[in-house]
């Protein structure tokens, strides 16, 4: 008998439907569902009869078979309508099988109806089979085959229980700054865990309508334990539109991948609570287990639960939403817990310095934060998220709200919060408040006495020249950066994919992520392309570009060492994407590329660097195989040293507010008394005017005039600003009506919406309740029927069994009869056998023994020995003869070929050297030419050089000419010495003038006939006749 294999599947046979309705628009397709794995059939025409004809199958072992049966693990099928134009898929139904009824026994398939029917009238189903097989194939000889991945360990699994403790604890490492999960010796790697609070909305609706929303001074945060350590996020004041700081916490975690998942699989959901103060306002909980049962592998990606969160207030069951609340006014907070590797958190934060937001180091002493909270030892860093330079995360996103947040004031606010409303309701005695209209008035009116007051203490600040138009001073947030670091602009565009190896076409899409440019957000291509075989496909969306500052040596080393990865996924509606192949695009050829300048906005020089090439794409899993081709630039551009405008952030920026101007210098200004500047222009005084200038035009009157101007212009100045200042202050007014008009209308919202839930909440009450009797009455009949049911069916059973059993032992007795003669029969025959095997070994043994002899007798004769001797001497003479022929032909072709080489290594001789004699006559040729052109441009420039004096000594000597003629007394006598100097003068020129002709005479270039050397001549001789004779 065969022993039964270990290895099994689990096949699901889907052959077809009934009872569907007929749509041209749409396909039908049946999706399969087995401990957290899924798997789909094709799609197929939505007719009344859809033909699947598909099996689904699923590997495993008996064990782990016998879990499954023991946990009740169900096998979910839903069937989905795909319409063919949008690609939208719609339920129309599911049907649940039992895995305790599996066989390994084949069986006929069944109808099962689909439930919850999208179809109540038609009641379709679909014609089932589901078997166990045993799986035969040697798992060495099919590596590539398809198999679906296998699930998780599940606790109490063998594959964890030798390496895991009785019970896992995170235990803080306080030398080292993390956690240890698990045996020291088996978990060494390092983990991040990071939990990031982004934004939240609606948080009005924690409180109830009988409190206040705002108080003056009460602050919010949100709080959350995580791994033992108490952490709270920045507070913030305003619950309608509430604005604060996305904040990272991160912890670092030194364990396994599976002690790790089995760990946050054990873990409680983490508890994020909404504070004020002392008080919880609501909460909401993330399951950590969602992190380890993903199937990301944490190797080379990040594990990440994320979305928004509906916060339940405290003392308040979780019921199921009530259809009468809309979504999108429930108080939702969102959340992102990510699980990564630390190599790949700290692999851009070593190298790239001001690529993340700032970060804040929780201390490791037990202590109280801020908000009154205790805090533990933890090695927690708070870090702000760095947001996707070529597109943004839809979850880090708040969604829109229908009031914009309110800007940042720097007068204080009269603000109502819930801490005020906690502290007059944990004080019974004290004194009631005043009704809201009387309380608006009185807030109104101190608003107008504070107002009143700033602008006088304003007017009295007003005072010097250099004092600018605010005297509020904010301290800016700055990130460090060093001074050499430059401006950088990395794009990378993936144009095209092809020549695809595989069979079947491919809905292709592309992403990569690259963390030193400051974000390990992925990107992607959008909307998947269609590729098939043999043909190229360009990527629509595939343009990104990132900014950041880096040092340049670290920009190169990056480069060399970490190239960017690009994934190839092939994304199927039905099933989960998969991933076809990787392309490594190596950044370190972008440096060597060639450089090449640009104007930027500013009016600068910047550097570019560009680089388009085509990479191969191998295969993900298994054997380096390529399969396909990626045509991708890349182009970096230096922008320069990172200035100053670049690092600091003012507040005034932040608040979509100019910021205000100082002058630079004002030394000349009069002061504001009235007098001059220290340091300034002469003081008034009766001097007498120098020259006889008039009045008006004394230094004196001038200063008077600068300051009289410099008065009016103050007043306008100081005008200016008290009109900026009430309109401001008139806007803060308006603002904060329009927040309290806000207020008042949330309140009576949300009051409505209460009043509309009780009533609700009632109604269901009253009708549960009588169909609650109702339900009684009818249980007790029944009760009584189903009891005198039980009594007869008892009988009757165990007259059955009494009867049953009779004639059971009368068949097992005429049974054991049977076996005991068949037994004594094959005894006997057994007998039979074992005589005649014992003479049919005594017969064999005596023909061995003949054999023997007669094999003897034949190799004692001699002729039988010699003509074997003959027989191999007559062989190796036939071997012999065949070797000499084949050893004469090999003889002769080598002859043959050594003639034709040597004839081959003649003709080459003689080519190559024909060709360097072609070669040197061609190079001698062009470098006469080139001596020529040099020589011919030589002389060109001297003859320009030489055209352009003689045009500066015709001009010197026409403006001499008019001089001399517009001189009176032209020809009356000189003194002796202005005598001299002009025929000094003239002969200078005429020298000069014979020295640049006999110059160019001797270049050989030029002649007496060229029109130079005859002007040169005219200039001469007009020269020599306008010498004073001596």
């Amino acid at each position: 008998m065969s022993s039964k294999s270990d290895q099994l599947l689990i096949v699901v046979s889907i052959l077809e439907g009934r009872q569907f309705p007929k749509s041209q628009r749409h396909h039908l397709i049946v999706q399969a569902k087995f401990d957290g794995e899924q798997l789909a059939t094709d799609p197929v025409d939505h007719r009344e009869q859809p033909q699947f004809c598909t099996e689904l199958a699923w590997e495993l072992d008996r064990r782990t078979l016998h879990q499954h049966r023991l946990q009740r693990t169900p096998i979910k099928l839903q069937c989905y309508a795909i319409n063919t134009s949008t690609s939208a898929r719609e339920c129309v139904g599911y049907i649940v099988l039992d895995l305790r009824s599996v066989q390994e026994v084949k069986q006929d398939p069944k109808w099962y109806p689909l439930l919850s029917s999208k179809y109540t009238k038609l009641r379709p189903a679909l014609l089932l089979s589901v078997t166990l097989e045993n799986d035969t194939k040697p798992p060495d000889l099919t590596p590539e085959r398809f198999k679906a991945k296998k699930a998780p360990p599940r606790q109490g699994s063998p594959v964890l229980a030798s390496l895991l403790p009785e019970r896992l604890e995170a235990v803080l490492v306080q030398q080292e700054g993390y956690h240890q999960i698990g045996p020291p010796e088996l978990c060494c790697d390092m983990f991040l865990l990071s939990v990031t609070v982004a934004f939240a909305t609606k948080l009005e609706q924690l409180i109830p309508s009988t409190l206040k929303l705002a108080g003056e001074g009460s602050e919010f945060f949100f709080y959350y334990t995580l791994l033992g350590n108490d952490i709270t996020s920045e507070p913030f004041q305003n619950l309608l539109s509430p604005s604060f700081e996305p904040e990272r916490a991160s912890i670092r975690v030194r364990s396994s991948e599976p002690v790790l998942r089995a760990f946050l699989g054990l873990q409680p959901s983490l508890q994020i609570h909404l504070c004020c103060g002392n008080h919880s306002l609501g909460s909401t909980e993330v399951s950590l287990a969602g992190l380890a049962q993903t199937g990301v592998d944490l190797q080379s990606q990040v594990a990440t639960v994320e979305g928004a969160f509906v916060l339940q207030p405290p003392n308040r069951a979780k019921p199921s939403r009530p259809s009468s609340v809309p979504l999108d006014l429930l108080p939702t907070v969102g959340v992102s817990v990510t699980l990564r590797r630390e190599a790949l958190a700290t692999q851009v934060e070593g190298k790239a310095e001001g690529g993340d937001g700032p970060q804040v180091q929780i201390p490791a002493q037990g202590g109280t934060d801020p908000q009154g909270l205790p805090s533990s030892l933890p090695p927690v860093d708070l870090r702000l998220p760095s947001p996707s330079p070529g597109r943004q995360s839809p979850f880090l996103a708040p969604p829109a709200r229908a009031e914009s947040p309110q800007p940042h004031e720097h007068h204080h606010t009269h603000t109502e919060s819930e801490a005020d409303s906690l502290r007059d309701e944990a004080s019974p005695h004290a004194p009631a408040a005043p009704p809201q209209e009387e309380e608006l008035e009185e807030e109104e009116l101190e608003e107008e006495v504070r107002l009143e007051e700033e602008v006088r203490l304003e007017e009295e600040e007003v005072g010097g020249p250099e004092a600018g138009p605010s005297s509020i001073s904010v301290s800016a947030p700055k990130i460090s950066i060093p001074s050499s670091a430059h401006h950088y602009c990395f794009s990378m565009d993936l144009r095209s994919i092809k020549n695809l190896t595989l069979t079947f076409p491919v809905s292709c899409t592309l992403r990569y992520a690259y963390q030193y440019f400051g974000s390990a957000a992925p990107i992607m291509t959008n909307p998947p392309v269609e590729v098939r075989k043999n043909m190229e496909v360009f990527l629509p969306q595939s343009y990104c570009a990132f900014d950041f500052a880096a040092l340049p040596h670290q920009l190169q080393d990056t480069f060399l060492r970490v190239p960017l990865v690009v994934e190839v996924w092939h994304r199927d509606p039905n099933s989960r994407d998969l991933l076809l192949g990787t392309a490594s695009v190596q950044l370190s050829l972008l440096l060597t590329s060639e450089k090449t300048r640009f104007l930027g906005p500013s009016g600068r020089q910047h550097w570019r660097q560009t680089h388009s090439d085509r990479i191969p794409v191998y295969k993900a899993q298994g054997p380096s195989e390529k399969v396909a081709e990626l045509c991708y630039v890349t182009t970096l551009e230096d922008m320069g040293l990172v200035r100053a405008q670049e690092i600091l952030l003012s507040d005034s920026s932040q608040n979509g507010q100019p910021a205000p101007q100082r002058a630079l210098s004002a030394p000349r200004q009069p002061a504001p008394g009235g007098g001059p500047a220290p340091g300034g222009g002469p003081a008034p005084g009766p001097a007498p005017a120098p020259g006889g200038l008039p009045p008006r035009e004394t230094p004196e009157y001038q200063a008077a005039l600068e300051l009289e101007m410099w008065k009016e212009m103050q007043e306008d100045l100081f005008d200016d600003q008290l009109k900026k200042k009430e309109l401001s202050h008139m806007q803060a007014l308006a603002e904060e009506w329009r927040k309290r008009d806000r207020e008042r209308e949330a309140l009576v919202k949300k009051k409505e919406q209460e009043y509309n839930l009780l009533e609700g909440q009632l109604q269901k009450t009253l009708a549960d309740l009588e169909k609650r009797e109702r339900q009684l009455a009818h249980a007790e009949t029944e009760t009584q029927r189903l009891q005198t049911e039980l009594r007869a069916e008892h009988e009757r059973t165990l007259r059955e069994v009494q009867e049953g059993g009779r004639r059971l032992q009368q068949d097992c007795h005429h049974q054991v009869e049977l076996e005991r003669s068949k037994v004594k029969h094959l005894e006997e025959e057994r007998a039979r056998h074992q005589q005649q095997l014992l003479d049919a070994e005594g017969r064999y043994r005596q023909l061995e023994k003949d054999f023997q002899l007669s094999r003897e007798q034949q190799n004692i004769r001699p002729e039988i020995r010699l003509q074997s001797e003959i027989n191999l001497l007559s062989l190796e003479k036939v071997e012999l003869e065949r070797k000499l022929e084949s050893t004469t032909k090999s003889k002769l072709h080598y002859k043959q070929q050594w003639g034709r080489a040597l004839k081959e290594l003649a003709r080459f001789k003689q080519r190559e050297q024909e060709n360097a004699m072609t070669r040197l006559k061609k190079q001698q040729q062009e470098l006469e030419s080139m001596r020529l052109r040099y020589l011919a441009a030589e002389e060109k420039e001297a003859v320009k050089t030489d055209k352009q004096e003689l045009d500066d000594i015709r001009n010197q000597l026409n403006r001499l000419k008019l001089q001399e003629e517009r001189r009176p007394g032209w020809g009356e006598a000189v003194p002796a010495p202005g005598g001299v100097s002009l025929s000094e003068g003239a002969e200078e020129h005429l020298s000069r003038l014979l020295e640049e002709r006999d110059t160019l005479l001797r270049t050989g270039v030029y002649t007496h006939d060229d029109r130079i050397i005859s002007e040169l001549n005219r200039q001469i001789q007009d020269a020599m006749a306008t010498r004073p004779a001596h």
